[in-house]
């Protein structure tokens, strides 16, 4: 396998059961946003297993399984709390763009237990041909008073054996994905299930990762326990490891050393968080997770956190940040406009995403940040690609599961 090396940048808890009482597992949307809103808040304390006290009772770990499949996506409740982002001066192997260190409250949140998988990104890819049929028999057409409620679907891969190579199992991350892809996956599940996922901002997903340590990893500051924790270069030799392998952070998340690299809503900064560090400075007080967010003006550099399969050990730390680059990474689509929502080429076959919920959902207004594109290049590419018919674009809401049932049996 050829070796990838950026050069950006040069204890666990076993895992639970889902409590089947507790953790709320949905097959269909609940009755009431209201509803949705409080899957994953139990009335008492499990007397196992981890869970957050909240306003309402406790957040606890649930199975959501996407309406309409049988594939399910697990959450798992995170406390809110205060910690530095980015790493100490005098910590190994770090780089000037992992500073200075800002003081940043994390609310509450669910944080997906894997990367998101190939067998969950699946339903999402198999819109484009249900939205290409909607379009042809007139059914469920987008227009300017529901565009609001619309998401764009991924067009099909333009070389599977090379996005596939390292693996497609359903049980692997899925790869390649673009930062805009990820955002309107978030869009298509939140609409459908009326709960609020989302991308992590880069603080939400340095706190997620870190899991309450101060070290290097998660594990600690010495990476010659990596091999238990991560899939990187030193020993995967097949390519992308099936998600859940290897031992959780504290927190009970998996893979947030290694395997995929993920996506984070920040456009990438040389100077770190400098801005930040001034703003805290001058306010004397933390930031708020989202707060700690440079919105991205163009598709690249964004940045990209926790490391792949292709990256060294230290690559992966709590810390790393991993700038994207579309030239390189989109070199080998023949396409113009090239795909908003696949990258082609290395370093891309290790970038995937994980979902988070926020415990109090953001505003509309917020929240659109996160599922749409920012920058301008992306709006141009997807309404270039739109106006040409090589894109699919759809109406998402509770109902369009029994509309593509209705549209298999014609």
């Amino acid at each position: 396998m050829k070796r990838f090396v950026c050069c950006r940048f040069p204890k666990s808890i076993a895992s639970f059961a889902v409590l089947s009482a507790m953790a709320m597992s949905v097959g269909a949307v609940a009755d009431s946003p209201d509803a949705a809103t409080k899957l994953g808040i139990a009335a008492q304390q499990p007397s196992s297993g981890p869970s957050v006290k909240v306003d309402e009772g406790f957040m606890v770990p649930y199975s959501l399984r996407i309406p309409g499949t049988d594939v399910e996506i697990e959450m798992v409740p995170i406390p809110g709390g205060t910690f530095l982002l980015g790493s100490p001066e005098d910590e190994a192997d770090r780089n000037d763009d992992e500073g200075p260190q800002v003081e940043v409250i994390v609310d509450p949140m669910w944080v997906a237990k894997t990367e998101t998988t190939w067998g969950q990104y699946r339903e999402y890819m198999k819109l484009y041909a249900i939205f290409k049929e909607f379009e042809a028999n007139g059914i469920r057409p987008v227009d300017d008073s529901n565009k609001i409620d619309a998401v764009t679907a991924p067009t099909e891969l333009y070389d599977p054996s090379f996005t596939y190579e390292f693996g497609e199992q359903d049980d692997q991350p899925a790869v390649t994905i673009t930062q805009y892809s990820a955002q309107q996956y978030s869009k298509w599940l939140s609409r459908l299930t009326g709960q609020q996922f989302r991308l992590p901002t880069e603080a939400e997903w340095e706190y997620a990762a870190r899991g309450g340590t101060k070290t290097a990893y998660s594990f600690g500051d010495s990476a010659d326990e990596i091999d238990d924790y991560a899939w990187s270069f030193n020993n995967a030799t097949d390519g992308l490891g099936e998600v859940g392998t290897k031992k959780p952070n504290p927190f009970g998340l998996y893979d947030m050393h290694g395997n995929a690299a993920e996506w984070t809503m920040n456009q990438y900064t040389e100077d770190g968080y400098k801005v930040f560090a001034e703003k805290a400075s001058a306010t004397k007080t933390p930031l708020h997770a989202t707060e700690v967010v440079v919105w991205p003006e163009t598709s690249s550099p964004c940045v990209v956190r926790g490391g792949s399969f292709e990256m060294d050990p230290e690559a992966l730390r709590s810390a790393a940040r991993l700038a994207s680059d579309d030239e390189p990474w989109k070199v080998d689509d023949p396409n113009f406009p090239r795909s908003p929502w696949w990258f082609t080429s290395d370093l891309a076959r290790g970038v995937g995403f994980r979902l988070i919920r926020s415990y109090k959902p953001l505003d509309n207004e917020l929240i659109g940040k996160f599922w749409e594109a920012n920058a301008e290049d992306v709006k141009g590419d997807v309404e270039s690609r739109m106006l040409g018919g090589r894109g699919g674009w759809g109406i998402i809401d509770p109902t369009l599961p029994a509309a593509i049932k209705a549209l298999q049996k014609e």
